[in-house]
């Protein structure tokens, strides 16, 4: 049985990964700094209570493990102060990236952020969809954080020969949250900040498992978003409403995404299985 390290385990995120990998058969090691040491809860498994800002920390909640996948942070902008985000996130990912590096892990898998991207938009974006290329435009010092870490995965790969993979997550919506979605239809600006953007937690659990288990190199960066957008129109006519001055690089089908998930879909096999649409009566 493959052992797997899940920091960060009792958020929205690690929750849904803990969930699909124990369901997927392999042994996992959840670890965060909030919860009840040893308590499963429902969470399946039993939690390590670890600060990862401590080094020492990070090596004992990787310690046996074969791979990790790595989501412990500050996890957006205004939930600290701006140089308490960076210096936190900047300290938890080199500590755990070197943690794996020492320990010889045989793959990191970890959450970098659509905002690395550009986002918010309060400024238009070159063109839409937006891809890996549309990179590095941080506009918070979260998003430099992922930005800073990307760079720190890419060198530590080279010199430890660690592939590692980080999944630039949109934002993340559970089935309870769809209910919301209505909310957001009369007014196209409301969610033009990630372009109307989202992700179900399943999904991206599923994308972590395949970044574990699909064979890659050196340090990859992938969008990992929805199928199609949190709006109820045709991504064309959003586009035209809001950023009519953007270029679009192709002719937009429906209501596909406009965080291109092309790059994930090809190294990853990455193929979105939930929509808003599921859970919406109407939708």
């Amino acid at each position: 049985m493959t052992t797997v390290a899940v920091t960060g385990a009792s958020g929205k995120a690690g929750r849904a990964v803990v969930a699909d990998l124990l369901a997927h058969g392999y042994d996992v090691r959840a670890s965060d700094v909030t919860g009840t040491p040893g308590d499963e809860g429902d969470l399946g498994t039993s939690l390590i209570h670890a600060d990862l800002t401590d080094y020492g920390q990070a090596i004992e909640v990787l310690a046996g493990a074969h791979s990790v996948v790595h989501l412990a942070n500050i996890p957006a902008p205004g939930r600290a102060t701006p140089p308490a985000t960076i210096n936190t996130n900047n300290a938890i990912n080199t500590n755990v990236f070197l943690a794996a590096s020492r320990l010889g892990l045989r793959k990191v898998v970890w959450a970098s952020s659509e905002t690395t991207l550009g986002l918010p938009f309060a400024e238009p974006p070159r063109y839409a969809p937006i891809d890996e290329a549309h990179y590095p435009l941080p506009t918070t010092t979260y998003a430099l954080s992922k930005v800073v870490a990307e760079e720190t995965a890419r060198h530590i790969s080279v010199l430890s020969g660690i592939p590692f993979v980080g999944l630039r997550l949109s934002n993340i919506f559970q089935p309870e949250d769809y209910r919301h979605v209505p909310d957001f239809w009369d007014d196209a600006r409301l969610r033009a900040w990630n372009l109307w953007g989202y992700v179900d937690a399943r999904d991206v659990a599923q994308a972590f498992r395949r970044a574990l288990e699909v064979p890659t190199s050196g340090s990859q960066s992938l969008i990992i978003a929805a199928a199609d957008t949190i709006m109820d129109r045709p991504s064309a006519d959003l586009m035209a409403e809001v950023f009519p001055d953007v270029p679009l690089t192709r002719e937009l089908v429906g209501r596909e995404t406009l965080l291109a998930i092309g790059a994930a879909r090809d190294l990853i096999g990455y193929e979105p299985e939930h929509s808003w649409t599921d859970e919406v009566t109407g939708g």
